[in-house]
């Protein structure tokens, strides 16, 4: 049984989520690093976590990474990138990418304070020409280094913390930015969840 106090946390944590910030994962082959983005998704306040993958039922998240995390996001599953953005776009948001390519702007470039889909490729090969095609901006992290590449669920962090940092300053943390009835119905969700085990999830 949940305690009231309990409850008030919840509560509180809810308040802080960022309902159009989107986190979007093409293709992942890791568990590991579908397990990492979940946590710092959570820990960031962004809500809704989507996963394109044309064999959904073998995307699983292991639980000593997520520390379950992915209990309190909502993950969405898509059979296609096309299907993916476009139902994105429709709802509002913008389209960023992460890539190497030549048009591509330093991630703290970007304006994050905007309806947003964060778009990041598999660990092999990257964005897909689709996400190309669809994305409003092109992003990229800075490196010196000989090595131009990072692990996924890294540059995942790294620009979510971006995103964090700049919706901070703007004050959208300290106040509720869903609207009463998304709360109430999430607030429902997480009670819950509280004492549940997702289907999804793989122990260690």
């Amino acid at each position: 049984m949940t305690t009231e106090a309990r409850k008030e946390k919840l509560t509180k944590v809810l308040s802080s989520r960022q309902p159009d910030l989107h986190v979007v994962l093409e293709e992942v082959t890791i568990a590991h690093n579908a397990s990492a983005v979940a946590r710092t998704c959570e820990a960031v306040g962004a809500l809704n976590l989507h996963i394109v993958s044309s064999h959904p039922e073998k995307v699983v998240l292991n639980e000593a990474i997520t520390t379950r995390a992915e209990k309190w996001l909502l993950i969405h599953f898509h059979q296609s990138t096309a299907q993916c953005l476009s139902l994105l776009k429709s709802q509002g948001s913008k389209i960023a990418v992460t890539t190497l390519s030549a048009q591509a702007v330093a991630h703290t470039d970007l304006d994050y304070c905007q309806p947003l889909a964060l778009v990041f490729g598999n660990e092999a090969e990257g964005v897909s020409a689709e996400a190309l095609k669809l994305a409003d901006y092109q992003i990229h992290i800075p490196m010196v280094g000989l090595v131009q590449s990072l692990n996924l669920s890294v540059s995942v962090a790294i620009i979510l913390y971006e995103a964090f940092r700049q919706r901070l300053v703007r004050g959208w943390y300290s106040e509720r930015r869903l609207s009463d009835r998304e709360f109430e119905q999430l607030l429902k969700i997480w009670l819950a969840n509280e004492h549940q085990r997702l289907p999804f999830l793989e122990k260690k």
